[in-house]
């Protein structure tokens, strides 16, 4: 007889009776556990600030410590967040039935009055953007380090777009979403703005664009549209992120560029991608490897859903060196300069401990 875990609508508070299913559980596969507020709360020395990581639309971010030793990321739902609990229902619903080694892995969760908390694996070397944004970390990020955190991303998401139970768009694929474990292996975290795609479906609508502002692709910030191709699209901007060490957006540089994308595209077609590549990376034995890859990158950012690749072909492309490349189109956002304030939207990534980190919805992009 199959067993549930139900987690009632009042115990989450103000959901609607038709979303009680959405709560119902199957217990056999799941491998987290429902703690009580005292184990939260003792596990986090009573959420001191000490053990604070950092603080995102959601909530803050506490490291706590189990009594059998075990290290935990705590996300605690702010009550004033609005947009945080529909993210932890999310969130909930969709780990149960996604399993994945380069996906972050939920331990458990409570709740308990107003109190709505989310218990995480603790990534002791916290996230990507930690590393390749910084020039002093970033030089222990050598090319075979960096390549094999690209492949795991790759991997995560073709699990998300195609192999998993569900078809998942996760929406907000960043740098700082991307966290790393003891040996510098990538997991995908941050659920709560996914979206499930039944198998029939290819693309949807919405009228609440969110995410964060330099991931998303053009058709999603300008129209809600979104899609497998909307996650390439994001996968592309970071692909050329960890190539770089810079951030696309922020990104200034001699000349009308606003962004990374638009300069990298440039240099390629001037033949000069090289002088893309971070200064960090001995580039000698990689060159024609890491120009693949930057191929790659930019035939994601293409500025048409349709001229994108799937995470299939991605990784194909990435892996297969027999395999001829196309010639990317111009990207997205090529002659988009940044308002004033659009640059007041790039993160704080100096301190900041991204597990589950939300963006705020940024504006539009016309």
């Amino acid at each position: 007889m199959e067993r549930f875990l139900n987690v009632t609508p009042c115990m989450l508070g103000n959901i609607p009776e038709s979303q009680e299913s959405m709560w119902q559980i199957q217990e056999g596969s799941l491998e987290f556990s429902m703690f009580e507020f005292s184990q939260v709360s003792n596990a986090t020395n009573n959420f001191s600030d000490a053990n604070k990581l950092g603080e995102g639309g959601f909530g803050p971010v506490y490291k706590g410590q189990l009594p059998n030793g075990l290290e935990i990321a705590v996300k605690r739902l702010n009550p004033q967040s609005g947009q945080g609990l529909n993210e932890f229902k999310t969130e909930i619903h969709l780990i149960a039935k996604l399993q994945h080694t380069n996906l972050v892995r939920l331990l458990g969760f409570c709740i308990q009055g107003e109190e709505k908390i989310l218990i995480y694996e603790y990534m002791s070397n916290k996230s990507l953007d930690f590393f390749i944004f910084d020039t002093t970390r970033g030089a222990s990020l050598h090319w075979n380090r960096r390549r094999h955190i690209i492949d795991g991303i790759a991997q995560g998401l073709l699990y998300l777009h195609k192999h998993s139970r569900l078809r998942v768009i996760h929406r907000d694929l960043k740098a700082s979403n991307i966290l790393l474990d003891d040996s510098m292996g990538p997991k995908i975290s941050d659920f709560g703005l996914a979206r499930i795609f039944s198998s029939n479906e290819t693309h949807a609508n919405t009228s609440r664009v969110v995410g964060t502002h330099g991931y998303m692709a053009p058709e999603y910030a300008s129209e809600g549209l979104f899609s497998i191709k909307s996650d390439v699209f994001s996968f592309g901007v970071l692909l050329i992120e960890i190539i770089t060490g810079k951030k696309n957006i922020g990104f200034h540089q001699t000349g009308n560029f606003s962004n990374l994308i638009g300069y990298a595209w440039l240099l390629w077609k001037e033949g000069k991608c090289l002088e893309v590549i971070d200064p960090c990376l001995d580039v000698k034995h990689h060159d024609i490897e890491i120009m693949r890859f930057i191929n790659v990158a930019l035939m994601c950012v293409q500025d048409n859903a349709v001229d994108r690749p799937t995470m299939t072909d991605v990784i194909s492309l990435l892996t297969n060196e027999s395999t001829s490349l196309p010639e990317p189109k111009q990207p997205a956002y090529f002659n988009i300069r940044m308002t004033n304030i659009e640059e007041c939207l790039i993160d704080d990534i100096e301190n900041s401990y991204s597990i589950n980190d939300v963006t705020n919805s940024p504006p539009k992009v016309p």
